[in-house]
């Protein structure tokens, strides 16, 4: 334990046989447990990570970072554990740095701290320069819609504490970094960023999430758009009719000002119709924006009956660990 705090490591591994053992032997003595989710690896990962003292959770096939990451979280929660860390598996980070990312939450300091590549420029790892463009836009895309800048929303190497841990509430299966800002900044909750130095690149194979840019962008871009509607419909449905009411009345004063200039429509009336279809496009998302805020209060109704219910059974569980047994008499 930590200053009497249990810490549990969650790492997700897919064939990282060549880097897995190495980050294990490295994980700091005041570790309680480690989780390994292997998900769905052909290789020794599990076989090495069980070598190394590591709880395995098993995904018989490849399900993604996002399901694994809360196969992990699972399983802390039911390791009773009062703070979790989650890193990679590729040796790109620094196990000692672990205590520096678990402090604030000990200290009470934050809900939830998490690695910075790119917060501090003298920190910055070495990638190409399509990478960190990536990184860079995806931070500032997360920190618009969340109003509080971000600058890496992408790092996998975090730290969450117990109460934070049973608001989560995900449902990407390709990833949940980004998500979980989302997720998280949205519930109100407390978000630190700690500059961290890590290795810009893996020391065996390739990445498995960012090896296809484009790919990736788009998958993640996805789950950002779902947690945007689920959180914030009017704001987002609010913009769409925006554009395309803009878009309609420009069409319609294009049409306007050629009649008072040719007292005619013609050949322009084509222009009359395309602004009626852009302006009722316009109030069918505002429409639509209304009726998706009905949803959203529905799930944030939702979310803290379920953040209840995991802490009414998390009590329910540590009372009877509690009860002895009293033997008849």
């Amino acid at each position: 334990m930590y200053q009497g705090n249990k810490i549990v490591v969650v790492i997700p591994a897919l064939n990282e046989e060549a880097s897995i053992g190495n980050v294990l032997d490295r994980i700091p003595k005041y570790i309680d447990q480690v989780v390994v989710v292997n998900d769905g690896s052909t290789d020794r990962t599990r076989d090495i990570a069980l070598s190394k003292g590591a709880i395995v959770v098993d995904h018989k096939q490849n399900k993604g970072l996002g399901l694994a990451f809360k196969s992990g979280l699972q399983r802390v929660l039911e390791l009773d554990a009062d703070v979790m860390v989650n890193m990679d598996a590729d040796g790109q980070f620094n196990p000692d740095d672990i205590i520096s990312l678990i402090v604030p939450i000990i200290e009470k300091k934050a809900d939830f701290v998490t690695a910075s590549r790119f917060k501090d420029p003298a920190l910055w790892p070495e990638m190409s320069k399509i990478k960190f463009w990536g990184n860079n836009m995806m931070s500032r895309l997360i920190s618009s819609i969340v109003n509080e800048r971000f600058y890496d929303v992408s790092c996998g190497f975090r730290a969450y504490s117990k109460d934070t841990l049973m608001r989560l509430n995900l449902f990407g299966k390709f990833t949940y970094t980004q998500e979980t800002f989302i997720d998280l900044a949205f519930k109100g909750l407390t978000i630190k960023e700690l500059p961290t130095k890590v290795r810009g690149t893996r020391e065996h194979g390739k990445s498995k999430m960012a090896s296809n840019l484009f790919k990736f962008g788009y998958r993640t871009s996805g789950i950002i758009l779902k947690a945007f509607r689920d959180y914030k419909p009017i704001r987002l449905f609010g913009n769409v009719a925006l554009i395309f009411c803009l878009i309609g009345l420009g069409f319609f004063f294009f049409l306007m000002i050629h009649y008072f200039r040719f007292d005619a429509f013609s050949p322009y009336k084509w222009t009359g119709f395309t602004a009626a279809f852009f302006l009722t496009l316009s109030i069918i998302m505002i429409i639509t924006g209304f009726i998706m805020d009905v949803f959203a209060r529905m799930r944030q109704n939702q979310d803290e009956l379920l953040y209840r219910q995991k802490k009414m059974d998390m009590q329910m569980n540590k009372m009877e660990h509690n009860i002895i047994p009293t033997k008849k008499v």
